[in-house]
């Protein structure tokens, strides 16, 4: 098997592991402002944790998406033209997010408030779910045929794999993000998600845990991939101790251990394949039938060898500048800009 054609999957097995742990709490923020604050100010508190990276966080999934083209053409074709529901669906929850974070504060009422925070939840929420149904459906299997053409209808793909994943990455956003608010925010934010991840959160992992596994049994599984589950299951246990004793710092590094070994089992456990078929096994995509040629694939990984230290680095400097809480005195009253032309006619009106 071409070496450089491992080096990548590995390389993308690493960038989906960077999303899901770093937009992982994003998207869960954004979910908890649905049924988590209680006031506006609270609200105000759980997005200014993630104003300055959020929308750092989302080139993990381009870059994904982007490695998955160049390296592995076939793959990308065949899972991205097969899942297009699926992924239209996450793309528009994702624009949903990104224009309700930006919009929300245009306006100083509450039904314009409410509309965006909306938005920013359910955007949240729909993106998780699709994101996880999709990652579950190319570690579990699609109906492809021998051209990695789709068999049946649009929603073919729509079964169990495709919830519990969605469910998996929903469940790990909601039990992330309260350990990532714990540690960031502070008042009754901080409060309400620390007790969140000491009770709830384990329960919001199962779908995971229950995913891992399905792909170790679905695929005969490998020592590492059990040895990379028993490492997630470590820190799910060490996070949720830590989460009680209130150690916020070690309890999100718990929870986000789990996250990052429980999808390094998942891929382990897929490897080599990379899009099984569930019509016949014959049709599956692997690491020996999809990879581009080894000439590109050197290229990408001189470039990548020196731009992703340099991306890597940039994304840590950001973390560490915005490093402090937030706390509610921190976020200012909201406050009215009025257009220029009412300005004019206001300076213009005489005094009385």
């Amino acid at each position: 098997m071409e070496p450089l054609a491992i080096t990548w999957f590995v390389i993308i097995a690493v960038l989906w592991i960077g999303f899901i742990v770093l937009e992982g709490f994003d998207l869960g923020v954004g979910m908890r402002m649905l049924f988590a604050s209680r006031d506006e100010r609270e609200r105000r508190v759980m997005l200014n944790t993630i104003g300055p990276v959020w929308d750092g966080n989302e080139v993990w999934l381009i870059t994904a998406g982007a490695g998955m083209f160049a390296a592995f053409p076939e793959w990308y074709a065949s899972l991205f033209s097969t899942l297009y529901v699926p992924l239209t669906i996450a793309l528009v929850g994702l624009i949903l997010r990104a224009v309700s974070i930006e919009w929300r504060g245009k306006v100083h009422t509450a039904r314009w408030r409410g509309a965006w925070t909306a938005g920013i939840g359910l955007g949240s929420l729909i993106a998780a779910f699709c994101i996880g149904a999709m990652l579950a459906l190319t570690s579990l299997g699609l109906p492809i045929d021998g051209n990695g053409d789709r068999v049946g209808g649009p929603f073919a793909w729509l079964g169990w794999p495709a919830i519990v994943g969605g469910l998996a990455v929903v469940g790990f956003s909601l039990a992330h993000s309260a350990t990532f608010l714990a540690l960031k925010a502070d008042g009754p934010v901080r409060e309400r998600s620390a007790r969140f991840a000491a009770t709830w959160a384990p329960l919001c992992l199962l779908p995971a845990a229950a995913w891992a596994i399905w792909v170790q049994l679905e695929h005969g599984g490998n020592p590492l991939a059990w040895v990379l589950i028993g490492l997630a299951v470590v820190a799910l246990v060490l996070g949720w101790v830590q989460a009680r004793a209130r150690r916020e710092g070690l309890a999100f590094t718990g929870y986000a251990a789990f996250g990052l070994f429980g999808v390094a089992a998942i891929f382990a456990g897929m490897f080599p394949r990379l899009l099984p078929s569930t019509v016949d096994a014959a049709f599956d995509l692997t690491l020996a039938n999809a990879a581009n040629s080894p000439y590109t694939l050197g290229v990408m990984t001189v470039i990548t060898a020196i731009s992703l230290p340099i991306i890597l680095a940039y994304q840590a400097w950001s973390y560490w500048v915005f490093r402090k809480r937030v706390t509610p005195g921190m976020i200012p009253d909201a406050h009215i800009v009025l257009p220029a032309i009412l300005r004019d006619k206001e300076a213009a009106a005489p005094r009385r």
